[in-house]
C-alpha cells in the first residue's frame, strides 16, 4: 500500500448508526456488507476478547471484496494477562491463524498493552524478541513512559510501528517516521464517545499527506466514530 491512506472504524454493529449511516430499512445482518461498500479496511477487535480461529477469519475473508484489508488486534491473553511473558507459542499461533485465515487481506497486527504496563529496557527487548518481524506489527501503549527515543529507535531498527493514539491521557503525537502510520482515535475528552472536529481531522489529513497509513476511529460508542470516518474519507478523496 505505497502512499495509500485507508480509513475505517473499530466497530460497525451499532444501532445508533441506523438512519445516520446504515439505511433505516437495512436489516442488521447486512450492516457489515454496507460498511465494506463504503470503506476498504476494518479493525477487527473481537480477537482481543476471544482467541480467534482460522475458520472465523476465513468467513470474514470470504464475505469481503478482494481489495479489503483487515487489521487485527491481538488477544488480551497475550498483552494483558501474560504481557508477552512465557507465551511465544501462543503469539506464534495467533500469527498463523491470522495469516492462514485472512491471507492477502491481512494488514497490520496490533498489540495493545494496558496502562499498567510501564516502560523498561527489559520489556522493550522482550517485545521485539517475541514479534514475528515478517508481519506488519503495530504496538499501542497506554502509558506515557513509552514515549521515548529508546523505544522509537528500537522500533525503527526492527521495522515495527509505534501506534499514534488520540486518548484522554496520552500525547497526541502522530508518528510519521515508522514503516507505516497507524492511528487509533479513541475519542477525547470522553473516551469512545467524543467526536473530532473538522479542524482536527484536517490536521490528521495534512500530517499523513503522501504517506502510507491506516486510520481507525474507535469512538464508536456513539455516532461520532462513523461520522468522523466518513468525513476524513471524503477529505482524502
Amino acid at each position: 500500500m505505497k502512499n495509500q491512506v485507508l480509513t475505517g472504524c473499530s466497530s460497525y454493529n451499532n444501532r445508533l448508526w441506523k438512519g445516520i449511516f446504515h439505511p433505516d430499512n437495512l436489516s442488521q445482518s447486512k450492516w457489515f456488507e454496507f460498511y465494506y461498500q463504503c470503506f476498504r479496511t476494518y479493525e477487527f477487535n473481537g480477537s482481543f476478547y476471544r482467541f480467534p480461529t482460522v475458520r472465523i477469519f476465513q468467513n470474514w475473508y470470504n464475505k469481503t471484496p478482494e481489495n479489503f484489508i483487515f487489521s487485527v488486534k491481538a488477544p488480551k491473553e497475550i498483552t494483558h494477562s501474560k504481557k508477552f511473558v512465557d507465551c511465544q507459542d501462543r503469539i506464534n499461533e495467533f500469527y498463523e491463524v491470522c495469516k492462514t485465515g485472512l491471507k492477502e487481506k491481512l494488514g497490520c497486527i496490533l498489540f495493545q498493552f494496558p496502562p499498567s504496563y510501564h516502560f523498561s529496557a527489559e520489556k522493550l527487548t522482550q517485545i521485539i524478541r517475541n514479534l514475528d518481524l515478517s508481519f506488519k506489527n503495530v504496538i499501542e501503549f497506554r502509558h506515557e513512559s513509552w514515549w521515548n527515543e529508546e523505544v522509537w529507535d528500537a522500533f525503527r531498527e526492527h521495522n515495527i510501528t509505534f501506534c499514534s493514539v488520540s486518548h484522554p491521557q496520552l500525547p497526541d503525537t502522530i508518528f510519521t517516521d515508522f514503516p507505516l502510520i497507524f492511528i487509533r482515535l479513541h475519542g477525547k475528552p470522553k473516551m469512545f464517545y467524543s467526536s473530532y472536529s473538522s479542524k482536527e481531522l484536517l490536521d490528521i489529513k495534512d500530517a499523513i499527506h503522501l504517506k502510507s497509513a491506516f486510520v481507525y476511529f474507535n469512538n464508536t460508542a456513539s455516532e461520532a466514530g462513523i461520522l468522523n470516518a466518513l468525513e476524513l474519507k471524503h477529505m482524502l478523496e
